[in-house]
């Protein structure tokens, strides 16, 4: 079965999954928000089949601009939200392969040297994990 996905599709998942680390370092800024961000992209970036194609793209497209994390979560977790429907209609297996993605991405986003995560990131993790499954 072959998928085709608009520009705006595409838009949709880079700028979910990419929203969804930047959440992250937002949320967990009094750690080293570059290297969260950096840490998740790299997971993204890994990506296979469908959704690797996608997230692998290089762009402008993305617009995750905002004043605060929560004018940042009022976009990327709709974002995520759509993208998941976007994907059980026209590809279910990708839409698995899309979450699966984008929570490995938060795990290796969330992973800190220190131990375990902040609740603050524990708090925005279980928000992008929701948004994922609200689909």
């Amino acid at each position: 079965m072959s998928v085709t996905l608009t520009d705006q599709d595409k838009t949709t998942l880079r700028t979910a999954a990419y929203g969804a680390v930047t959440l992250l370092a937002a949320a967990g800024a009094a750690g080293s928000p570059h290297r969260i961000a950096t840490d998740g992209s790299v997971a993204l970036a890994s990506a296979t089949g469908l959704v690797g194609h996608v997230l692998a793209a290089k762009t402008k497209d993305i617009n995750l601009y905002g004043k605060s994390v929560a004018e940042l979560a009022d976009h990327v977790l709709p974002a995520l939200t759509a993208a998941m429907s976007l994907l059980k209609k026209q590809a279910p297996a990708e839409a698995d392969n899309f979450r699966n993605t984008v929570l490995v991405a938060v795990e290796a986003a969330a992973r800190t040297h220190q131990g375990e995560p902040s609740p603050t990131m524990t708090d925005m993790i279980r928000k992008i994990t929701g948004a994922l499954d609200a689909a």
